[in-house]
């Protein structure tokens, strides 16, 4: 039974992964471009929740709207002043140091607003936990929240990139930005709204992920961004379902390995796995090897 409870406890943290991963799946696979401030906007989401219900005690409902819309905003800044000017330049390594400067201004800010002590974040998932087998088996509420909000997003992001014309875009400028252009796709307005869309999901991540563990500093975001990138290459960075593969995957190694192994080195063997994952497939679970015209 326990180790079904390790499974159960793995695919809910795994699925905040996946939800996480899509940010930069997305971003990656249409603009060619690694968002290392993803996990930062996480943060930025958790702290707006904290601050407009417990703080301000708005409704549970407008404060993650709001949440919602305001991170949005964010991923939309960044991606017009930080990123959208680096977006011919010569080097793909001035947009990598970009994103690192934009993820420390993001902790910094937050350090000067919130200051640098934990802030006890009160779960707003008012579900109900499940009992398994005669009360053996727990599953939290918010583990059931976590696991049904994935699958939701997956299959309403999935329907939108194959199914409405704004996605229709996002594959053609994925394919080629300079020939989506000349069939009339505002490329500018297309690259926005994935930053929007990713950034979106990261504030419901930070819901997710504060909810399930109560604590909120100005690094929060820092390592479960990591770890969201990790499953990312893992599935397949640019393939969606690939972010939803890698994302349960990598919840669940963590967790068992905290549990049977030892919780010091789990951060360890989760980025081993990556290591053998780029040794032995590059492309990732998901991911195709894309061969360029030379």
């Amino acid at each position: 039974m326990s180790l079904l409870s390790y499974l159960i406890n793995g695919i809910s943290l795994g699925s905040v992964y996946a939800i996480i991963a899509l940010g930069y799946t997305m971003v990656y696979g249409i603009a060619k471009m690694l968002n290392f401030a993803h996990g930062d906007v996480i943060m930025v989401g958790g702290y707006l929740i904290f601050t407009f219900v417990s703080t301000l005690n708005l409704p549970v409902g407008l404060g993650i709207l709001l949440a919602i819309v305001l991170c949005t905003m964010l991923g939309i800044t960044i991606e017009a002043i930080a990123y959208r000017p680096l977006r011919n330049a010569a080097s793909s390594l001035a947009v990598l140091i970009t994103a690192i400067g934009v993820s420390y201004f993001l902790q910094n800010v937050a350090l000067i607003i919130f200051g640098a002590n934990t802030k006890a974040f009160t779960s707003v998932v008012s579900a109900e936990p499940l009992k398994l087998f005669d009360g053996q088996i727990t599953i939290s509420g918010e583990t059931i929240v976590t696991i049904i909000s994935c699958i939701i997003i997956m299959t309403a992001l999935t329907l939108f990139v194959n199914k409405t014309k704004a996605g229709q875009a996002m594959l053609a400028v994925s394919e080629d930005k300079g020939a989506a252009q000349l069939m009339g796709i505002n490329v500018n307005g297309t690259i926005s709204l994935t930053f929007a869309i990713g950034s979106g999901l990261a504030a419901i991540a930070g819901l997710l992920l504060c909810s399930a563990y109560p604590s909120l500093t100005p690094y929060t975001g820092s390592m479960p961004g990591i770890k969201a990138f990790v499953a990312a290459v893992f599935g397949g960075i640019g393939s969606i379902p690939g972010a939803l593969i890698g994302g349960i995957v990598l919840g669940i190694i963590e967790i068992l390995s905290k549990a049977y192994i030892s919780s010091q080195l789990a951060d360890a063997i989760v980025f081993l796995v990556l290591i053998l994952v780029l040794l032995i497939k590059p492309t990732g679970i998901l991911g195709r090897k894309i061969q360029e015209k030379v």
